[in-house]
């Protein structure tokens, strides 16, 4: 026999809920019981955490991406965004 079913086999409803921060299982959700943490807020300031992650890796690969653009094309147009990247930083856009 099966452990005690987390979602109803009928209706599909959730019977248990498990704390994203301590994992207590607990019958309703919300707060948890054991930690006080408020299950909304604590799943928004992770995706919000991803989220600044995932910004500071693209604009890392971004910056990559055109310093090895500039290299290429040195011999075009003689160097100079490279030197301007270089000497001035990155530009940044406007959105």
């Amino acid at each position: 026999m099966r452990e005690v079913a987390r979602f109803c086999q009928r209706c599909h409803a959730t019977l248990r809920y498990l704390c994203p921060s301590c994992k207590h299982e607990q019958r309703q959700g919300g707060t948890c019981e054991k930690c006080g943490v408020d299950f909304l807020k604590y799943i928004s300031a992770v995706i919000a955490s991803n989220k600044v992650e995932a910004d500071r890796e693209h604009d890392r690969i971004e910056q990559r991406s055109s310093l090895l653009k500039n290299i290429l094309l040195m011999p075009f147009n003689l160097g100079i965004p490279l030197f301007r990247d270089l000497f001035l930083g990155p530009r940044r856009k406007t959105s």
